[in-house]
C-alpha cells in the first residue's frame, strides 16, 4: 500500500472542521479499501497552524487542561494563549481526539505533521494540496 502525502493550509479554517477532515484521510477513511483495523491512511502535513479560528467566542471560553497526576497539578489555559504560544498544539490535540484510542491512533498520529508558519521540509515527498 502506497500512502501519499497531502499539505493543508490552515489559513481561516475553523479548527474542528478542518481537523475531523485530516482524521478521515489520516485514517484512511477517503480510499475504496478502507479498512478499520488497518492503516491505510495517508500523511498529512498541516502549515499556517497559527492562522486557524475558533467559531463563536471559543477562543475566549475554550480551555485546554493538563494533569500532571500530582495533587495541585491541574493546568489550565485558555484557547487565546495556546493559540499565541503553541499554535501547533490546537491542530494536534484536535485531531488526536479524533482518533481511534488505542495502538492504530498511536500510530496514524505520527503521521500528522503540524508548523506554524507556511515552510515545511517535507517538499522531497511532493505532497499534493488538500483543499476542503
Amino acid at each position: 500500500m502506497q500512502h501519499n502525502w497531502y499539505v493543508v493550509d490552515g489559513t481561516n479554517q475553523t479548527v474542528g472542521r478542518m481537523c475531523s477532515k485530516i482524521a478521515a484521510v489520516l485514517r484512511g477513511k477517503n480510499k475504496v479499501y478502507y479498512t478499520p483495523h488497518v492503516d491505510c491512511g495517508d500523511f498529512v502535513v498541516v502549515i499556517n497552524a497559527d492562522k486557524v479560528v475558533f467559531t463563536g467566542n471559543k477562543t475566549e471560553d475554550k480551555t485546554y487542561i493538563n494533569f500532571s497526576g500530582y495533587p495541585g497539578g491541574k493546568k489550565e489555559e485558555a484557547a487565546k494563549s495556546l493559540l499565541k504560544r503553541r499554535p501547533e498544539a490546537v491542530v494536534e490535540r484536535a485531531v488526536k481526539g479524533m482518533l481511534p484510542k488505542n495502538r492504530l491512533g498511536r500510530k496514524l498520529f505520527k503521521k500528522l505533521f503540524v508548523y506554524a508558519g507556511s515552510e515545511h521540509p517535507h517538499g522531497a515527498q511532493k505532497p499534493q494540496t488538500l483543499t476542503f
